[in-house]
This record gives C-alpha cells, sequence and structure tokens, in this order.
C-alpha cells in the first residue's frame, strides 16, 4: 500500500475540506432563507445612510426582540444616477453592507425572488415610482423611505397601484416618531392641540421641488402633531430659511421653518389647550424601524395614504406660493 506523506495528506484534506464548504454555499444560504420565511427582507437602493443603519439594526448580532427576527437578506444597490452626493455612495455602502451578511444583487427581479418585503430606499424620489411597480406586481409589503416621490402626482398613482394589487405600502419619516410626539397625540399630555411649530434642515436639491428633498422631515413631524386637514399653505423663502405657515380648517395654525445656515436641528413646540410641549429630541431611526416590521407583521400601514398625500400637497402649495410671491394657496388646487 503507497504510503501518502503526512504534509500532502494534510493539504489535500483541507482543500477537500474547503470544496465541499464552499459547494454548501447555496445550501447554506438557502437553509437561512428557509429558517426566515416571511422574514426576508430586501433593500432596494444603496445610495442613502438609511440602508446601512437598517441593516445594522435588523442583521445585529444580538437584535432587539422588537424587531421579531427579521432580517435584510438581499440588496439591489442602484440608486440615483444623477445626484453627485447620492452617486459616490453606493460603492462604499455596498461594501458595508456585504460585512452585515447581505447578499447583493443585480436587478430588481433577483431581489423580488428572494424576499418577502421591500424596504425602498432610493434617495432619489424621482426614481419611487418606477422602482415600485414591479414590487407591487410581485405582491410584497413596501415601505418607501422619504420623499414617498418627488411629486405629488408620483405618490397617488403608487398609492392608486397599490390598490389594485392589494399591496400594503406606507411611507414615513423617521422624524414622525421623535420624542414626545406619542404622549402629546394618543395620552394627550397637553390637552387638544390648538398649534404647532416644527423646524429641520431644509438642504435645497436641484432635482427635486425645495421641500420635498430635506424639509420633509420637519413637515411630517408637523402633521404627527397636527393631523390632516390643512387648507391652504403661504411661504416667506429666503436663501438661508424657509417659513411656511399652514391654516387647518378648524383654524389652527402650524409652522414650519426650513433652516440652510446656522446650527441644523429638529425639533419644535406643540401649543394645547392644557400646556406647552417640546417636540424631540430626535433619537434615530428605531422607533421607526419598529413600526416599518410591526407594519410587515400585521399589513396595516401606521400612516394612512390620505395624510401622507396632504403632506406632499402641502409641500407642492408651499412651492407655489414661493413662485407667487408668498400668497396662499389652496392645497385643493394640489390635489385636483
Amino acid at each position: 500500500m503507497k504510503r501518502i506523506p503526512r504534509r500532502s495528506f494534510i493539504k489535500k484534506a483541507a482543500l477537500s475540506s474547503l470544496s465541499i464548504s464552499l459547494l454548501n454555499l447555496p445550501l447554506i444560504h438557502s437553509a437561512r432563507s428557509q429558517n426566515l420565511m416571511g422574514k426576508r427582507i430586501g433593500i432596494i437602493g444603496l445610495d442613502t445612510s438609511h440602508s446601512i443603519a437598517f441593516a445594522q439594526a435588523l442583521n445585529a448580532a444580538t437584535p432587539d426582540a422588537a424587531l421579531h427576527g427579521y432580517k435584510i437578506i438581499a440588496a439591489y444597490p442602484q440608486g440615483s444616477s444623477d445626484i453627485e452626493s447620492s452617486v459616490k455612495r453606493i460603492k462604499g455602502y455596498t461594501e458595508e453592507i456585504r460585512q452585515l451578511n447581505v447578499e447583493v444583487v443585480d436587478s430588481i427581479a433577483d431581489l423580488l425572488k428572494k424576499v418577502d418585503h421591500v424596504l425602498l430606499e432610493t434617495n432619489d424620489g424621482r426614481l419611487h415610482l418606477e422602482q415600485a411597480i414591479p414590487v407591487i406586481d410581485a405582491g410584497k409589503t413596501l415601505f418607501i423611505d422619504k420623499p414617498m416621490a418627488a411629486s405629488y402626482r408620483d405618490a397617488k398613482k403608487i398609492f392608486e397601484y397599490a390598490k389594485k394589487k392589494h399591496v400594503p405600502v406606507f411611507s414615513a419619516s423617521s422624524l414622525r416618531y421623535a420624542d414626545h410626539i406619542k404622549e402629546i397625540t394618543e395620552t394627550k399630555s397637553i390637552g387638544d392641540i390648538t398649534g404647532a411649530d416644527t423646524y429641520s434642515p431644509a438642504t435645497l436639491e436641484a432635482t427635486h421641488p425645495d421641500l420635498f428633498w430635506y424639509g420633509i422631515h420637519g413637515v411630517e413631524t408637523l402633521y404627527a402633531v397636527m393631523g390632516r386637514g390643512c387648507k391652504s399653505v403661504t411661504r416667506v423663502s429666503t436663501p438661508d430659511t424657509d417659513v411656511v405657515v399652514g391654516t387647518w380648517d378648524d383654524g389652527r395654525l402650524g409652522t414650519f421653518r426650513g433652516i440652510r445656515k446656522g446650527k441644523r436641528d429638529f425639533g419644535g413646540t406643540a401649543f394645547g389647550t392644557k400646556g406647552i410641549q417640546s417636540i424631540g429630541p430626535y433619537q434615530g431611526y428605531q422607533p421607526l424601524l419598529e413600526e416599518i416590521i410591526n407594519f410587515f407583521e400585521t399589513k396595516q400601514p401606521p400612516v394612512q395614504e390620505e395624510e401622507t398625500l396632504e403632506i406632499l400637497a402641502f409641500m407642492e402649495a408651499a412651492d407655489l406660493s414661493k413662485d407667487r410671491g408668498g400668497a396662499a394657496v389652496y392645497l385643493q388646487e394640489v390635489l385636483k
């Protein structure tokens, strides 16, 4: 019997073991996916830090129990093709998400074969309608990050198509869940709301209507406190600041200040029949992520379509008011 030298034997055994391991990788990935059936999330768009933040929380070694074992298992990186601040992030975020045990795929079609739910994270709202349609066609529960679209019209089309296909969809900014908003609106800590002032950075991006790019955070905070029912908007705009005043049907006033110079932060003040309460501080993505996971579990959107559409109409009306020198613009003009 021919003896194999010990060193050769170890080398062959190691190579054989490696080959078997590599062959088993698809099986391991398949088994992992099977164990996660119903809880597999895919991301569209790696041009925003939101994608990485969500993946870090969901795919953590010991994730928060409130996330119910959901995992991000696949991501399609392509986001904006012409917004420089977005384009330059894609390569780095693609490498980061691979380190979080997420498979990077070549198309939305490939992604949809592997997942049960989708986070549409593309920073460029102009692409959201085009990217949402195949997700809805595949029947995947869909969360769309801010802005839901780059126009009221596109957002309405997404909702109408999702309704036609019976697919749950919702969109929200994480600022909707800033500190104290729940106690103000749910436990009525300051009584009935008589008005609110909110603020956030309002960086401009030439490809989007002014407030859609970043001002939406403060506008959504305003709506989280005030609720629906704004009838008209006026806007004063300078290179450094926007001030938008909304008049609600019942006579209440809500204001948003968009900041482009000086300290940039998020927050506000709510006024009630029994007191006045600060809004904030902002504590990050966890509260929104918990709402998204609950939405995937229940199929019940925490923010209703009508409110999301009114937020977009509010911002479009603000643009019209700016164009008209600060004249009042009725939301009905946009809603038609």
